[in-house]
């Protein structure tokens, strides 16, 4: 029996959605008493998933994936939908050389779908993962130079911090950087080769 699940395409955006984005911007205080403390002179936090969630660059991006992230589903729900029309006309005809001979095709071409779906499923994480690089190529000399105007010397991620001073928090003074240097990139999809066939 064929299995005839929706292929669906789970791209891996930059960020998932406004209320994640608020979560990475600023750390949650702790469940009880907030830890709080001194600052700590040269030890600062930083955390690149709120740049990105936050940073006018990362917005843009992540709805630039999002929309190629349609089109590519959209390519696959327009091929899919022949096919469930094909293999719901054979449901209930008799067992005969001909009708074993059309689901035959009809699973050839589901497979092959699927293995599109695929192909286009990687191929947009490609374009995600490229397109982050990208950005953290931009907010790289921007971390550096902040880092250092705060006169840091030692940096870690925020998100790994279980409670403290976040006063030397660079995380805002990176965003507001990047968005000044850069609001918005371009790309297209990535184009993988399809696997070898076996």
């Amino acid at each position: 029996m064929l299995h005839r699940a929706l292929i669906l395409l789970l791209p891996g955006l930059i960020a998932a959605s406004p209320a994640a984005a608020q979560t990475a911007a600023a750390p949650a205080p702790a469940a009880g008493q907030p830890l709080g403390g001194p600052v700590v002179p040269g030890v600062c936090l930083l955390s690149r998933e709120a740049i990105f969630a936050n940073a006018a660059v990362g917005k843009a991006a992540s709805a630039r994936l999002t929309e190629l992230a349609r089109a590519a589903q959209g390519e696959v729900d327009t091929e899919r939908a022949p096919i469930e029309a094909e293999l719901k006309a054979l449901e209930g005809q008799p067992d005969n050389a001909q009708t074993r001979t059309r689901r035959e095709a009809a699973a050839k071409r589901w497979q092959a779908l699927q293995e599109r779906a695929a192909l286009a499923s990687r191929e947009i994480e490609a374009t995600r993962a490229k397109a982050l690089a990208r950005i953290a190529g931009d907010a790289q000399p921007l971390i550096a130079q902040v880092y250092t105007a705060r006169k840091c010397g030692l940096l870690f991620d925020r998100g790994t911090a279980l409670g403290g001073n976040f006063a030397n928090d660079l995380t805002a003074d990176v965003v507001k950087a990047l968005d000044a240097k850069v609001q918005t990139i371009s790309f297209e999809r990535e184009r993988l080769a399809a696997p070898a066939k076996p």
